[in-house]
């Protein structure tokens, strides 16, 4: 009989509420095939708790702490107040992630008819090159199939081009408003030339006219680490090719915006 995959203790898992009582609660540990683990009602909330469904309900789902395993009787102990909001929500990222990766291998599967177990062996390749599938995807159709780290059967590649083809990538856009003057006669071409300039440096950056003497920059990135990055150095750039030329610059920041993958 094969061994159980039991969690790990400290591993944050998702779990569904199974069965509530007075003094704690069932759960099944949705990543470990609906293994059963036990929440105590200590390990709910901190302090006295009056009424133990106000804080966990049968079918409701749950990020939890796993405090110990025994595998010898199958047991699992859980946390829910020793979770964090962090550790909640970058688990529950992890969760949509697996869940978004696996619905673009099925769409995989049915457009290059593979079987369920070359999807599953596409899955592994994926999982072993990519943080996950999900990542997989968005490298790709931000890439192209040429960049795949992972060989492909030419009817599995070109099913995998036609859903990345499909998804809208992930971005961020961080902008501000821009006003520049110039009093000199050839004022309107030495703003156009230091804003070329600008749009030079990289095809993330964007300037929008939006009448004299306002402009919106802005950049494009996959995350706003590298958007910073690229918007620091070109403000600089534009702020003193205007003023040697005695040049009025100003900037100020504008809401930033984040789009999220569509299919």
């Amino acid at each position: 009989m094969a061994e159980v995959e039991m969690p790990e203790q400290g591993e944050i898992v998702l779990a569904t509420v199974s069965k509530v009582m007075d003094q704690g609660a069932y759960v099944e540990l949705d990543e470990y095939g609906g293994i059963k683990g036990f929440l105590h009602i200590s390990e709910i909330a901190p302090g006295w708790i009056r009424s133990i469904s106000k804080y966990v309900r049968n079918g409701e789902k749950k990020v939890l702490l796993v405090k110990k395993t025994n595998r010898d009787r199958g047991d699992v102990d859980l946390s829910l107040k020793q979770v964090s909001k962090d550790q909640q929500k970058q688990k529950l990222k992890e969760v949509k992630k697996f869940e978004k990766g696996r619905t673009l291998l099925q769409g995989v599967r049915e457009r290059a008819g593979i079987t369920e177990e070359e999807a599953d062996r596409l899955e592994d390749e994926l999982c072993s090159k990519y943080d996950t599938v999900y990542d997989a995807f968005i490298e790709i159709g931000r890439s192209g199939i040429g960049s795949s780290k992972v060989k492909m059967a030419k009817k599995t590649a070109d099913a995998v081009a036609e859903i990345c083809s499909k998804i809208k990538i992930p971005s961020v856009e961080i902008r501000g408003m821009m006003e520049i003057t110039s009093p000199r006669s050839d004022g309107v071409e030495i703003i156009k030339k230091s804003l070329l300039g600008a749009l030079k440096k990289s095809p993330s950056v964007g300037v929008t006219y939006l009448g004299a003497p306002r402009y919106r920059l802005s950049v494009t990135s996959d995350n706003f680490k590298d958007a910073e990055k690229t918007l620091k150095p070109v403000i600089s750039e534009i702020r003193s090719a205007v003023e040697k030329k005695g040049g009025s610059f100003k900037f100020e920041r504008e809401e930033s915006k984040k789009t999220r993958e569509q299919m």
